[in-house]
């Protein structure tokens, strides 16, 4: 087992199932009275303390054209709104910092990835209650990231956008269309757009520190119903609302029009959590998910497992085995 592995199981066995009396300390802010969490235990501590994983906030970004130090296969997490400049986030930089907080334009945004279950979603920050700005809170629930808000330290789970515990709890944060391809693909198509710098951490980017995650037998801090159908649960797979198309079915038909959607898969994009160096990842391919006019749909690429315990009784897209 690779060291990562020993360590966050080493993480799981002493980290236990503290709740919210022990984490008081930590969050004397938060409200842990008002909540939507059925089973605490579900909540485990990734082992970081508050912001010991640090978010990025308002990035700077340097044209797409004079970047040489991305190999073309690098996935990154690409944003193109109506009338802005199309952005890149590098995924070598997300999977140390797991959230960037940005603008483009009017809209204030919240860019997400959580390598534990490869979930990488953008988010508006603007709510009813004003505009937000997250951090990571060093805790998993079902393995993913518990994202929390600094103006209310209320908790956030990142695979659903939703508000959690304190007193945004039930509020939930508006997708935007986005989505995971190679840096390759989006310098092909986006000559003159942009890409985030790198952030003055001293981190070496461009490592996996999760190396062989994604071909584990099990997923890490994670205790829940493995997924039907015989799917691996670190398979990744398309969710579109509450369905999810497994990667293995596109990557063979590579064109599925299904559930009012289009998706296309593609080949060029490393995987982030295979080999120790991101650039050296097999090839899981890209997609892209449309509706029947072109626009883009929000969408997640993630494990099978997460999906699973996030959506119960979602609905599994498998083709002619459905």
């Amino acid at each position: 087992m690779h060291i990562i592995a020993i360590f966050w199981l080493i993480v799981f066995t002493a980290a236990g199932n503290a709740g919210p009396d022990v984490w008081r300390g930590e969050w004397p802010d938060t409200d842990f009275g008002v909540n939507s969490v059925g089973n605490w235990a579900e909540i485990q501590s990734g082992g970081p303390p508050k912001d010991g994983i640090p978010a990025l906030n308002a990035p700077q970004f340097t044209d797409a054209s004079e970047r040489s130090d991305i190999a073309p296969s690098e996935p990154v997490i690409t944003l193109e709104l109506e009338g802005q400049t199309p952005r890149a986030y590098p995924i070598r930089y997300l999977i140390w910092h797991e959230i960037v907080n940005d603008r483009v334009g009017r809209f204030p945004i919240a860019v997400t990835y959580c390598p534990l279950c490869n979930s990488g979603i953008v988010f508006d920050r603007r709510t009813p209650q004003g505009v937000l700005s997250f951090g990571v809170t060093g805790k998993l629930r079902n393995s993913d990231m518990v994202m929390y808000d600094r103006q209310t330290q209320s908790w956030w789970q990142q695979a659903t956008g939703e508000a959690i515990v304190g007193r945004m709890t039930g509020h939930k944060l508006r997708a935007l269309p986005a989505w995971m391809e190679s840096w390759a693909e989006f310098k092909a198509r986006n000559p003159v757009g942009l890409v985030m710098a790198e952030p003055a951490y001293n981190r070496d980017y461009g490592r996996n520190p999760y190396r062989g995650y994604d071909t584990s037998r099990r997923p890490f801090l994670y205790s829940g119903e493995m997924p039907p159908h015989g799917i691996q649960s670190l398979e990744r797979v398309v969710r579109v609302g509450d369905r999810a198309w497994p990667l293995a079915r596109l990557s063979r038909e590579k064109v599925v029009r299904e559930a009012g959607v289009i998706i296309q898969w593609v080949p060029g994009q490393a995987s982030a959590l295979d080999t120790g160096r991101i650039s050296n990842g097999r090839d899981i391919g890209s997609i892209r998910v449309r509706d029947g006019q072109g626009k883009d749909v929000v969408h997640d690429v993630m494990f099978a497992f997460a999906f699973h315990a996030f959506w119960p009784d979602g609905k599994w897209m498998i083709g002619a085995r459905q």
